[in-house]
């Protein structure tokens, strides 16, 4: 893996550390504290960096006295090599967060391997009976959710594992998500969306017929909503706290990614030719567009991804061309990151808004370290 190196530096040049993965990566993972990141790659291999910079932007800045513009130099070195763990998946392995800046990871065995922040395998968490297929963890809750290809499983803390879930869906196990509070889990087959209660409640699973096979699930940050995107473009939302659903639709392709901006109040998805935002005040159910935000430019090039920024009203666009933007929900504004490459196919924000991380269809994994100044 060599640092990208490029004659005419760009933004993402001088912001980002950028590796050559083997394969292709999927989703970027944070850790829980935020000082680590995760990919996992379709060689079976999960990529673990730092997240702290060793050349911040900050102090690459220089202000010129006379006018007061600011300039970035280049780094002075390479970013150091991230760690690379030996192949655990057929595919690419689902991961996500755990315990002690560490995350889990879901092997081709049946295993949920535990990985330090360093890359380092360093336990198993459970394991069932055929590959882990999707994965999940509710830190509020200590609880782990651990998918197969027909099947969902619990487990709490490092205890045994549940018995098979009943969430009354029909095909394979495609994604799960548990809500936040971890007293929900939507479980998204092939043909049918499922929330399956986890509160001791004995309330029947709700379940939604899909119009094509999803392809990921998000939860918004209270638990009152959830989307699940759709391969033939669009997604069903549903309104979790009222039992309403609908289906958004009229994309030209596929919606990878659909991701709620808090600040915004509203929802925002790829699969258009422009960012596709709506305000969550007016929601697009039973067709009422009336919510829709105009957010960015219109082009000829699709959105292949995106992730809401956690402070303001912006959203980190990632396209087929390569581009990544940054773009005002609800406003034409726009900052390009990148200028172009190969798609764009990921891309998860840290926390604290301080980290972009994006990984593309050619093996680029990539994370964008802003300077504080940059969204005062």
């Amino acid at each position: 893996m060599n640092q990208t190196a490029t004659k005419h530096l760009t933004l993402f040049d001088l912001l980002g550390r950028t590796w050559q993965a083997a394969a292709p990566a999927g989703p970027p993972c944070f850790s829980a504290d935020g000082k680590a990141i995760a990919f996992g790659c379709a060689d079976g291999t999960v990529i673990v960096a730092p997240t702290e910079d060793p050349e911040p932007p900050e102090t690459r800045i220089r202000v010129s006295g006379d006018v007061g513009q600011a300039t970035i130099r280049p780094r002075s070195r390479p970013a150091p090599l991230p760690a690379i763990s030996d192949s655990v998946h057929q595919d690419i392995p689902p991961i996500v967060a755990g315990e002690d800046g560490g995350f889990l990871v879901g092997a081709g065995d049946g295993g949920v391997l535990t990985l330090g922040p360093d890359g380092a395998v360093r336990g198993m968490r459970a394991r069932i009976d055929t590959p882990v297929m999707a994965l999940d963890h509710a830190r509020a809750a200590a609880l782990t959710a651990i998918a197969g290809d027909d099947a969902v499983r619990l487990c709490q803390g490092a205890g045994a594992l549940s018995d098979p879930l009943a969430d009354d869906g029909e095909g394979e196990v495609v994604a799960i998500r548990l809500s936040p509070s971890g007293r929900q889990l939507a479980i998204a087959r092939a043909e049918s969306l499922s929330i399956v209660a986890l509160d001791g409640s004995g309330r029947a699973p709700m379940v939604f017929g899909l119009l094509s096979c999803p392809l990921s699930l998000a939860w918004r940050d209270d638990g009152a909503w959830l989307a699940c995107t759709l391969e033939a473009g669009g997604f069903l939302m549903v309104d979790h706290a009222r039992g309403r659903s609908g289906t958004v639709t009229g994309f030209p392709m596929a919606t990878r990614d659909a991701a709620w901006s808090v600040p915004a109040a509203s929802i925002v998805a790829s699969g258009a030719y422009r960012v596709a935002a709506w305000s969550m005040a007016t929601p697009p159910l039973d067709g009422d567009m009336t919510g829709a935000l105009v957010s960015g430019r219109a082009g000829l090039v699709a959105v292949e991804s995106v992730a809401a920024y956690p402070k303001r009203p912006l959203v980190a666009a990632g396209y087929a061309n390569g581009q990544i933007l940054l773009v005002q929900i609800g406003g034409r504004d726009e900052l390009l990151v990148r200028p172009e490459g190969c798609a764009v196919t990921a891309l998860g924000w840290s926390e604290d808004g301080h980290h972009l991380a994006a990984a593309g269809a050619d093996g680029m994994v990539s994370i964008v370290t802003f300077p504080e100044r940059m969204f005062k």
